[in-house]
Protein backbone atom coordinates (compact mmCIF):
# COMPACT_ATOMS: atom_id res chain seq x y z
CA UNK A 1 0.00 0.00 0.00
CA UNK A 2 1.62 3.16 -0.81
CA UNK A 3 0.49 5.37 1.44
CA UNK A 4 2.22 3.46 3.83
CA UNK A 5 5.21 2.84 1.66
CA UNK A 6 5.53 6.12 1.94
CA UNK A 7 5.15 7.21 5.47
CA UNK A 8 7.53 4.41 6.54
CA UNK A 9 10.29 4.83 3.85
CA UNK A 10 13.67 4.19 5.53
CA UNK A 11 11.69 2.28 8.10
CA UNK A 12 10.87 -1.02 6.96
CA UNK A 13 10.70 -2.61 10.33
CA UNK A 14 8.07 0.13 11.74
CA UNK A 15 6.12 -0.72 7.69
CA UNK A 16 5.87 -4.17 8.65
CA UNK A 17 4.36 -3.70 12.14
CA UNK A 18 2.15 -0.80 10.41
CA UNK A 19 1.30 -3.51 7.98
CA UNK A 20 0.44 -6.62 10.59
CA UNK A 21 -1.96 -3.36 12.44
CA UNK A 22 -3.74 -3.00 9.19
CA UNK A 23 -4.43 -6.33 8.56
CA UNK A 24 -5.72 -7.58 11.50
CA UNK A 25 -7.68 -4.26 12.54
CA UNK A 26 -5.68 -3.13 15.39
CA UNK A 27 -6.24 0.35 15.62
CA UNK A 28 -4.26 2.95 17.58
CA UNK A 29 -5.95 5.65 20.18
CA UNK A 30 -4.13 7.33 23.02
CA UNK A 31 -0.79 6.29 21.86
CA UNK A 32 -1.61 2.57 22.46
CA UNK A 33 -2.83 0.00 20.22
CA UNK A 34 -6.03 -1.94 20.40
CA UNK A 35 -8.00 -4.81 18.86
CA UNK A 36 -11.75 -3.36 19.61
CA UNK A 37 -11.76 -1.85 23.12
CA UNK A 38 -9.18 -4.59 24.18
CA UNK A 39 -5.69 -2.86 24.39
CA UNK A 40 -2.19 -5.24 22.89
CA UNK A 41 0.96 -4.50 24.98
CA UNK A 42 3.90 -3.62 22.47
CA UNK A 43 5.78 -6.86 23.46
CA UNK A 44 2.93 -8.68 22.59
CA UNK A 45 2.75 -7.21 18.77
CA UNK A 46 6.38 -6.88 18.73
CA UNK A 47 6.70 -10.93 19.19
CA UNK A 48 3.82 -11.35 16.54
CA UNK A 49 5.34 -9.23 14.03
CA UNK A 50 9.07 -10.28 14.61
CA UNK A 51 10.06 -7.26 15.90
CA UNK A 52 11.47 -5.67 19.27
CA UNK A 53 8.55 -3.85 21.75
CA UNK A 54 10.69 -0.21 21.10
CA UNK A 55 9.92 -0.75 17.41
CA UNK A 56 6.30 -1.33 18.16
CA UNK A 57 5.92 1.80 20.22
CA UNK A 58 7.91 4.10 17.61
CA UNK A 59 5.38 3.07 14.93
CA UNK A 60 2.72 3.50 17.18
CA UNK A 61 4.51 6.76 17.56
CA UNK A 62 4.45 7.21 14.08
CA UNK A 63 0.93 7.12 13.26
CA UNK A 64 -0.35 9.06 16.09
CA UNK A 65 1.96 11.96 14.68
CA UNK A 66 0.54 12.02 11.08
CA UNK A 67 -2.90 13.05 10.22
CA UNK A 68 -3.39 10.83 7.48
CA UNK A 69 -2.64 7.32 9.01
CA UNK A 70 -3.80 8.33 12.37
CA UNK A 71 -6.84 8.88 10.52
CA UNK A 72 -6.92 5.58 8.71
CA UNK A 73 -5.77 3.84 12.16
CA UNK A 74 -8.03 5.34 14.55
CA UNK A 75 -10.82 4.06 13.01
CA UNK A 76 -9.96 -0.01 11.66
CA UNK A 77 -11.87 -2.88 13.38
CA UNK A 78 -11.15 -6.35 13.80
CA UNK A 79 -13.44 -8.77 11.65
CA UNK A 80 -14.22 -11.96 13.14
CA UNK A 81 -13.57 -15.19 10.14
CA UNK A 82 -15.92 -17.62 10.46
CA UNK A 83 -14.42 -19.67 8.12
CA UNK A 84 -12.54 -22.52 10.86
CA UNK A 85 -15.31 -22.59 12.61
CA UNK A 86 -18.09 -23.44 10.09
CA UNK A 87 -17.67 -27.03 10.07
CA UNK A 88 -18.42 -27.08 14.04
CA UNK A 89 -21.31 -24.92 13.14
CA UNK A 90 -22.60 -27.02 10.79
CA UNK A 91 -22.06 -24.52 7.58
CA UNK A 92 -19.59 -24.95 4.43
CA UNK A 93 -16.60 -22.90 3.12
CA UNK A 94 -15.67 -22.58 -0.30
CA UNK A 95 -11.93 -21.32 -0.45
CA UNK A 96 -11.50 -19.28 -3.93
CA UNK A 97 -7.91 -18.78 -5.21
CA UNK A 98 -7.72 -16.00 -7.70
CA UNK A 99 -5.49 -15.71 -11.17
CA UNK A 100 -5.68 -11.78 -9.88
CA UNK A 101 -7.15 -11.02 -7.13
CA UNK A 102 -7.96 -7.26 -8.30
CA UNK A 103 -10.16 -8.91 -11.13
CA UNK A 104 -13.48 -6.62 -10.46
CA UNK A 105 -16.26 -9.27 -10.45
CA UNK A 106 -15.16 -11.67 -8.85
CA UNK A 107 -17.18 -12.08 -5.41
CA UNK A 108 -20.39 -10.75 -7.30
CA UNK A 109 -19.66 -13.75 -10.22
CA UNK A 110 -18.92 -16.04 -6.90
CA UNK A 111 -22.07 -14.53 -5.00
CA UNK A 112 -24.45 -15.29 -8.17
CA UNK A 113 -23.73 -18.89 -8.78
CA UNK A 114 -24.29 -19.78 -4.75
CA UNK A 115 -27.24 -17.51 -4.93
CA UNK A 116 -28.97 -19.43 -8.40
CA UNK A 117 -27.80 -23.26 -6.15
CA UNK A 118 -30.39 -21.71 -3.49
CA UNK A 119 -27.77 -21.66 -0.88
CA UNK A 120 -27.57 -18.63 1.37
CA UNK A 121 -24.11 -16.81 2.26
CA UNK A 122 -23.40 -16.26 5.98
CA UNK A 123 -20.04 -14.51 5.17
CA UNK A 124 -17.63 -13.34 2.40
CA UNK A 125 -14.37 -12.13 3.26
CA UNK A 126 -12.00 -10.96 0.42
CA UNK A 127 -8.03 -10.81 1.38
CA UNK A 128 -6.72 -7.48 -0.01
CA UNK A 129 -4.20 -7.76 -2.44
CA UNK A 130 -1.31 -5.59 -1.20
CA UNK A 131 -1.60 -6.82 1.96
CA UNK A 132 -1.94 -10.52 2.00
CA UNK A 133 0.37 -12.36 -0.07
CA UNK A 134 -1.81 -14.94 -1.55
CA UNK A 135 -4.73 -12.97 -1.38
CA UNK A 136 -8.35 -15.69 -1.16
CA UNK A 137 -11.64 -15.34 -0.89
CA UNK A 138 -13.27 -16.98 1.53
CA UNK A 139 -17.21 -17.79 1.56
CA UNK A 140 -19.03 -19.28 4.20
CA UNK A 141 -22.20 -20.65 3.59
CA UNK A 142 -25.02 -22.50 5.61
CA UNK A 143 -25.14 -25.08 3.67
CA UNK A 144 -22.83 -27.28 0.96
CA UNK A 145 -22.93 -25.59 -2.65
CA UNK A 146 -24.65 -28.92 -4.81
CA UNK A 147 -21.50 -30.31 -6.61
CA UNK A 148 -23.28 -30.31 -9.96
CA UNK A 149 -22.50 -26.01 -8.90
CA UNK A 150 -19.09 -26.51 -8.89
CA UNK A 151 -17.77 -26.15 -12.58
CA UNK A 152 -19.86 -23.25 -13.13
CA UNK A 153 -18.22 -21.75 -9.96
CA UNK A 154 -14.90 -22.77 -11.31
CA UNK A 155 -15.51 -20.83 -14.42
CA UNK A 156 -16.26 -17.57 -12.90
CA UNK A 157 -13.94 -14.89 -13.57
CA UNK A 158 -10.71 -14.02 -12.40
CA UNK A 159 -10.98 -18.06 -10.57
CA UNK A 160 -7.77 -20.08 -10.92
CA UNK A 161 -9.27 -22.58 -7.96
CA UNK A 162 -11.98 -23.65 -4.94
CA UNK A 163 -10.74 -25.50 -1.99
CA UNK A 164 -13.87 -26.74 -0.32
CA UNK A 165 -13.40 -27.03 3.53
Amino acid sequence: MKKLSDHFQGYPSQEKVARMMLRYGIKVKEGSAFCGNVEISDSALGRAAGVDRRIVKSTVDRIMTLPDLRDIYSMLEPTCLLAPVAPILGWSVLEIVPTNAGTPGILAEVAAVIAAAGVSIRQAIVDDPELSDEPRLMVVTDSPVPPDYIPALRRCIGVRSIILH
